[in-house]
């Protein structure tokens, strides 16, 4: 389906408002003509939008990679960590600008969803830096380097349009339908819909339309252009392709207009990238058969080979039973052409050629040492089909594996659901033992905004007392002794203690109240920090033992990281681990061996979410098991 310039107008207004001071957290490249974005918020879920030269959309899904991604690279590099500044379109030009800022740069990325469709990689100036593929004809040249220039726009705003616009179409000498078309830039599913709901026929020439009727056509015509635009939807799907406005009895309703064009666009790349992956598929496939079908006619040469020298050597036994004593005399030579071999001098060598096989002799040897010989030669030649016949069992197992292969993408889903994760999942978190939330900081932009935005008057406030600590939010007022202790001990762990191995750190906690978010006068805080007045509770720590674990989230799985005993009550499998042993990724990649070992969504879970969720430094598995929630 092709996206029309009112259809991107209402999708640049609605994504423009949702991903209002979001910031690129991650790119995916999909395959040639399309780019997903990962867009994080502080306070906010995650949103995907889907860049593609088929259209622009947020999605719910993320598609496996098919193919390379020529800009994918490049968008990375300019563009990770910035803010989404704003989304334009001029008019109804089916052309989108996203601009991007941060750290003293702006880029602008251009979407261009009409012909072939191109995204492009600007600067702030709309200098080319970086395109989907160049362009060079009579109205336009696109390259890097050069300029961006927008195709010739259309004299006619049909988001300002009027009555008066209409005063040709009655003067008109072509169908009303192809005067609307060709005048509005409407596609025909619009036009079409246009002439159904106003009940006049298309085909009617425009000077022969009354009056009325070129005032119910602009009518019509201008409430489906403002439906469309504002978002007074009743989206529905349509065969292969999905409109924001019913305009035709024969659809599928769908909830609207954004998850309509996810579900016919993803599909679509989803069908071209099995399209891809078959055709790589087949083609390994066929290498196979191609290599599997020369050794088994390599085989059956060699065996022919030897068949033909042991035939030759027999014969020498049948000239002995003549009354023949030399292999040069002249009946013996009838004998051996006859079986397919003579006798032949290369570089003053005597040898007697069988077919194609040259074998080394001495004619004046008696016929049963050459009969030996060959005897011999036949023998070396079947004892290479055993290493031919081992090949072709290697390659008759590559060729099953690779159909099974094939057979399994085809089956399996190219996407996969994008969980929406609650808001405490962009921090550390656990729930205690009596079941209340605790959240901390990951770093120091998180430890402020953990403080700075989800401190309520009823909280209690931890942290280590040691340099390096981040601020546990403990979510309740008056907790039970237990929680409390729990929170103190993560903040502990979650410290510099764990790195440097520190045992017997202590924690404190104190009320919002006592929390300076600004320093006292004179002194500077650095970001993330926060300055303490009044008293403070102190609970000491003795160990530094942590639990990964596998929570049950409604339909759904999510991996945290907490003190052991809550989280091996919520969760399904879990890991406990102490300081010391490997690295953050390869401590990582040994619970998920050994959690998937338990569960096999385990598995399914990226390395990131595993490092994302342990503390900074090394550390060891101690104990794996299945959890209370297993």
């Amino acid at each position: 389906m092709a996206l029309a310039g009112i259809e991107l107008r209402y999708l640049v207004d609605h994504i423009t408002e949702q991903a209002r001071d979001y910031y690129v957290s991650n790119i995916y490249g999909v395959d040639k003509n399309s780019i997903l974005f990962k867009l994080h918020h502080t306070q906010k879920e995650d949103l995907f939008m889907m860049i593609s030269t088929s259209g622009v959309w947020l999605t719910g899904v993320k598609v496996e990679q098919t193919e390379p991604n020529k800009l994918l690279k490049r968008l990375r590099g300019d563009l990770l960590r910035l803010r989404l500044k704003k989304i334009e379109q001029k008019g109804t030009e089916r052309i989108a600008y996203f601009t991007f800022e941060g750290f003293e740069k702006e880029f602008v990325v251009v979407a261009e969803f009409f012909g072939d469709g191109n995204i492009l990689v600007c600067n702030n100036e709309m200098k080319i830096l970086a395109l989907q593929h160049s362009i060079d004809v009579r109205h336009r040249k696109l390259g890097v380097g050069l300029a961006y220039s927008p195709p010739p726009a259309s004299e006619t705003d049909i988001l300002k349009l009027a009555e008066r616009d209409f005063d040709l179409l009655a003067s008109s000498d072509i169908s009303s339908a192809k005067w609307l078309g060709r005048n509005m830039g409407l596609p025909k599913k619009y036009v079409e819909g246009i002439f159904g709901i106003a009940q006049i026929d298309p085909k009617t020439i425009g000077r022969d339309l009354n009056p009325e009727q070129v005032a119910k056509i602009y009518k019509t015509t201008k409430k489906i252009i403002d439906d469309v635009v504002s978002g007074n939807h009743d989206a529905a799907i349509i065969e292969s392709d999905v409109l924001p406005v019913r305009l035709a009895e024969q659809c599928v309703a769908v909830p609207s207009f954004m998850e309509g064009l996810d579900r016919i666009f993803t599909s679509g790349i989803v069908e071209r990238g099995r399209s891809i992956r078959s055709g790589e598929s087949e083609k390994v496939i066929e290498e196979l058969q191609t290599r599997l079908d020369e050794q088994q006619k390599a085989i059956g040469t060699v065996k022919a080979k030897s068949d033909s020298i042991s035939r030759v050597a027999n014969s020498l036994y049948e000239m002995v039973s003549r009354g023949i004593t030399s292999i040069s005399d002249e009946s013996a030579q009838e004998i051996l052409a006859i079986n397919g071999a003579r006798l032949a001098t290369e570089k003053g060598i005597q040898l007697l050629l069988v077919h194609d096989e040259k074998i080394k002799i001495n004619p004046d040897s008696p016929l049963q040492s050459l009969a030996s010989v060959l005897f011999d030669a036949a023998k070396r030649q079947s004892g290479a089909t055993k290493s031919i016949e081992a090949a072709v069992i290697r390659t008759q197992k590559k060729l099953e594996e690779a159909r099974s292969k094939t057979e399994a993408q085809m089956r399996l889903a190219a996407v996969s659901h994008i969980r929406k994760k609650s808001w405490y999942e962009r921090y550390r978190w656990f729930h205690t033992s009596d079941g209340m939330l605790a959240i901390g900081g990951r770093d120091a932009p998180s430890n402020s905004a953990v403080v700075r935005k989800h401190l309520d008057d009823n909280d209690k406030v931890f942290h280590a007392d040691i340099f390096g600590s981040p601020f546990f939010i403990l979510k309740t007022q008056n907790p039970p002794i237990t929680s409390v202790s729990e929170v103190a001990h993560a903040t502990v762990c979650f410290s510099r203690a764990w790195r440097e191995g520190m045992y017997g750190v202590s924690a404190y906690w104190v009320n919002p109240a006592q929390v300076r978010k600004s320093a006292p006068s004179g002194e500077f805080l650095p970001k993330g920090s926060f300055s303490i007045e009044g008293q403070r509770n102190f609970i000491k720590t003795e160990t530094l033992r942590l639990a990964v674990g596998i929570i049950p989230h409604g339909d759904e799985y999510v991996l945290t990281c907490g003190p052991p005993v809550p989280i091996m009550r919520d969760s399904t499998c879990y890991a406990i681990i102490e300081p010391s042993g490997s690295g953050m990724a390869e401590a990582a990649k040994k619970i998920k061996i050994e959690l998937g070992k338990l569960q096999d969504v385990a598995k399914d879970m990226s390395i990131d979410d595993y490092i994302r969720v342990l503390p900074a430094g090394k550390s060891q598995i101690k104990e794996t098991g299945r959890g209370g929630a297993g």
